[in-house]
């Protein structure tokens, strides 16, 4: 897998070369796109390293930060281009692809040889439930339109920086909660995360670095080729969001709880998936309200509302899907399932 991702790296000069010449938008989106998800990867392995030689407060800190980095950067990038639906749908899309994409895949991996596998229902829950919390405060925004549909522009913009704060701050609870007072339920993964760790700090440091800063040159590129890319294909703004960008972003979760999984270590796997999609419902979307402040059209949290639907109907399978606190691959494959209809919904909505 390790050397499958290396030779992905070779993407990254090969985009360059075709943004240096001028190739068509398609080209360079799909080039730049594929250069990214190897960088990825290697930004969450350098986390995943130096987390594991810190504290637990620390590798808490360093996973909030760079977790879900990716997305970050080019939401940042799709912010400042003015691609505000582009961002939105990416939220979207990072979630419906960790619950249903990745976990369901994880599930088929993990139980193509076993009859079941068990993992801590307690602490699944918990984050169910906060991942359920987050979502929910999304939808304010969106059901006030409704209620109130001559609420003006600028208390839409108001209601969403004041929704952000909040969800931030359940979001530090949920650390706190998971870090501090209730480590145990976390132990185990924690411990196991620990135990395959080989790069030195210094190694770790430099390549997350070398990894961002690539990540971002990238993303400028695809960002840049986003519009005239999807005039050409007949794409709209929510499709590439929700569906390719996501992916592109999530694709190193993807391998890393289908890695978990087949080595029987589910917990690990739903904490990957269900803690990556909470990350960017209560810490990535209030940061892209705050960050597009800095520029001319202001995000909000007002989100379309098959995206709406999709969040909490993704939310509650899965939290139906862990109650029990084992998986088997029928679960995944009804996760894929489910998935599968709502991107090609998206494909097919104007």
């Amino acid at each position: 897998m390790d050397v499958m991702f290396l030779w992905l790296l070779l993407f990254v000069p090969i985009a360059a070369l075709a943004d240096f010449l001028h190739a068509p938008a398609t080209a360079i989106f799909f080039l730049s796109a594929i250069a990214i998800i190897p960088l990825a990867k290697y930004i969450g392995q350098a986390t995943e390293e130096l987390a594991a030689k810190t504290s637990a407060a620390l590798g808490g800190l360093l996973n909030v930060t760079f977790g879900n980095a990716t997305e970050l950067i080019i939401g940042i990038f799709a912010l400042r281009a003015g691609l505000i639906e582009v961002v939105k749908a990416s939220i979207t899309g990072s979630i419906l692809g960790n619950l249903l994409l990745v976990l369901g895949t994880a599930m088929i991996a993990g139980g193509a040889s076993r009859k079941a596998q068990k993992f801590n229902r307690a602490g699944a829950m918990a984050g169910g439930s906060t991942l359920f919390l987050a979502v929910a405060a999304l939808v304010i925004p969106a059901v006030l339109l409704i209620a109130a549909p001559t609420t003006n522009g600028a208390a839409i913009e108001h209601l969403s920086v004041l929704v952000a704060i909040c969800v931030i701050a359940l979001y530090g609870a949920s650390l706190f909660f998971s870090l501090v007072t209730h480590t145990y339920l976390y132990e185990s993964d924690a411990e196991e995360s620990k135990t395959n760790t080989s790069w030195s700090v210094s190694k770790s440091t430099w390549i997350l670095l070398l990894s961002t800063l690539a990540v971002a040159w990238m993303s400028d590129m695809l960002v840049n080729s986003i519009t005239p890319m999807a005039q050409t294909m007949g794409w709209s703004d929510l499709f590439i969001g929700v569906v390719i960008v996501a992916i592109i972003g999530n694709a190193a979760e993807h391998t890393s709880a289908i890695t978990m999984a087949i080595k029987n270590k589910m917990d690990l796997a739903l904490q990957i998936a269900i803690g990556s999609a909470t990350q960017m419902a209560m810490f990535v979307a209030p940061i892209f309200v705050f960050i597009s402040l800095l520029f001319r059209n202001q995000m909000t949290l007002v989100f379309d509302t098959f995206e709406l639907v999709s969040m909490f109907l993704s939310v509650i399978i899965v939290n139906l899907v862990i109650a029990d606190g084992e998986s088997n691959w029928l679960e995944g494959a009804q996760l894929l399932t489910a998935y599968a209809i709502m991107a090609i919904a998206f494909f097919l909505h104007p």
